[in-house]
């Protein structure tokens, strides 16, 4: 089966755009504290590069690593119908041992 090939858009993304909300779970401040990586909810059309350079402006720390999920909506039921909450994508950004991002 023929792998999804993205085409190449020339919309450009401002950092506040790509970053819409940290993911600040259980797990993501085992992940910070342990690997120093953190999760972002970011927009479905930004890159990797797009992540990075937003993360790098925005908290003025050094990138190391950036892995992204395309994450699928739950489907939910409301009363009689069944409805499914929107696909959205995630970021989980390594950063250098000598930075750190404090959301608390």
């Amino acid at each position: 089966m023929p792998r999804h090939i993205p085409q190449k858009t020339s919309l450009t993304l401002e950092p506040h755009q790509v970053i819409l909300k940290p993911l600040v779970t259980e797990k993501g401040v085992h992940r910070s504290t342990r690997h120093n990586a953190y999760a972002f909810e970011v927009n479905k059309l930004a890159t990797k590069i797009d992540v990075r350079n937003a993360i790098e402006k925005l908290f003025d720390v050094k990138v190391v690593k950036v892995a992204t999920q395309n994450r699928k909506g739950k489907t939910r039921r409301t009363r009689f119908r069944l409805g499914q909450t929107s696909d959205w994508k995630k970021a989980i950004v390594t950063l250098h041992d000598d930075n750190r991002i404090d959301f608390f």
